[in-house]
């Protein structure tokens, strides 16, 4: 690989993160007006919308035709179905400083499933090193719940979930690769999305007769910034930008970069929102943090993946 493909590859990754680490304070600050169904309506309504530009001008070119269509909607149940539901309720009862610690360890839970599915080997290092991270979440999980406020543990338990969730993605993703573009990926995932959020939302509010609610959004402008950041931003950039590195990059060098993404989280957390920062959440985060680099400081490369999608 050449250096301005790599240096392109990192910027990427960096984007990325610093995205994907602010969408947490957006999330917060959505769920301060509307529940996570409607939140998760409204942010891959504006996802699919922002995403139709390009192909209605046909600047985006999609072939669905003759490919196994099963295999990339399996992926969109996972990610962005699944893990946006376990992220955004686990918001809803926990601080987006502990849902961007609580997702460093993704590349640990990554490397465990590529040990399981694709029998990928582990060094004493990184058995050591998955350790530290485990360790780390079970510290901040056991020190939340010292607090006896079973929401707030709920919440932990959920962020902790999305990351599982996320790992299975990645893996899941190093495989439609080869037979789907990254942004063929991408629009089913944000399709799939907006039907099934849609869906829950307004059946939701048609039961309850409480449409109008569902209505008075469209009028709450700080709601509707911080759906249009997680809907074209955070949705549609990022995912466009992930699917880009897993065409081009190992699972578990992919997952790594994310441990930026946990320092934008609480910056974002502590100085925006007010956040409180306990020793507990630092010292878990340390322990993460430092697992997950040890883990892949040895790790071999595997093969890179023939992909079709070349580019974001």
């Amino acid at each position: 690989m050449q250096n301005p493909q790599i240096m392109l590859l990192y910027l990427a990754a960096l984007l990325h993160n610093l995205i994907t680490g602010l969408s947490f304070l957006f999330t917060k600050t959505a769920l301060k007006h509307a529940n996570p169904v409607d939140v998760l309506a409204f942010r891959f309504t504006t996802s699919l919308l922002a995403l139709f530009i390009p192909v209605l001008f046909r600047r985006v070119q999609l072939k669905f035709r003759g490919k196994n269509l099963r295999q990339v909607v399996a992926l969109a149940l996972v990610y962005p179905i699944t893990f946006f539901a376990l992220q955004t309720f686990g918001l809803l009862h926990a601080t987006s400083s502990e849902g961007g610690i609580l997702l460093a360890i993704t590349p640990i839970f990554t490397m465990i499933l590529a040990a399981i599915f694709l029998k990928e080997k582990t060094t004493f290092l990184q058995q050591v090193s998955i350790i530290l991270s485990v360790a780390g979440v079970l510290y901040i999980f056991i020190m939340k719940g010292a607090g006896l406020d079973p929401t707030e543990t709920l919440g932990i338990f959920l962020l902790l979930l999305s990351a599982f969730v996320s790992a299975g993605y990645h893996i899941l993703t190093r495989i439609t690769i080869r037979e789907f573009t990254a942004t063929e990926i991408s629009f089913m995932m944000t399709l799939l999305g907006f039907f099934f959020f849609n869906t829950l939302s307004l059946s939701g509010h048609a039961m309850a007769g409480s449409l109008q609610h569902l209505l008075a959004l469209f009028s709450n402008l700080e709601f509707l910034l911080a759906v249009f950041y997680l809907g074209v931003l955070s949705s549609l950039v990022t995912s466009l930008l992930n699917n880009y590195l897993l065409a081009n990059m190992e699972a578990a060098k992919v997952s790594v970069f994310g441990n930026l993404r946990t320092v934008f989280t609480i910056f974002a957390g502590v100085y925006f929102l007010k956040e409180p920062l306990f020793f507990y959440h630092v010292a878990g985060s340390f322990l993460i943090i430092l697992g997950v680099i040890g883990a892949n400081y040895a790790r071999h490369q595997p093969e890179k993946v023939e992909a079709k999608g070349k580019g974001p």
